[in-house]
């Protein structure tokens, strides 16, 4: 019960946090939406911010070496509206051995 309290909280302020940055920047946000690509928010739930990280794959080679997906334009904008600098996604090894 105490982990999904605490998922709770994560999503809620996720949430909070990119809207109160698109209200103040007086702007909406496109691409969230897999029907309608053009469609644009105000208000995106946490759900759909999530998803839109869907398609990253982590691939763990033999020789001990990472290879990640880039992040795609969408996926950075949510990142800087979370106030969450992209550079946390390259981070140079996040596999132990």
């Amino acid at each position: 019960m105490f982990l999904l309290t605490i998922a709770l909280q994560v999503f809620t302020l996720m949430e909070f946090v990119v809207r109160r940055q698109l209200a103040t920047a007086n702007k909406s946000i496109a691409g969230l939406y897999d029907g309608n690509p053009q469609r644009t928010t105000q208000r995106p739930t946490t759900e759909r911010l999530l998803a839109a990280f869907r398609g990253i794959t982590l691939y763990v080679h033999r020789d001990g070496s990472t290879e990640i997906t880039a992040l795609n334009p969408l996926q950075q904008l949510i990142l800087t509206l979370m106030k969450v600098s992209p550079s946390i996604y390259l981070l140079p090894s996040c596999v132990p051995d």
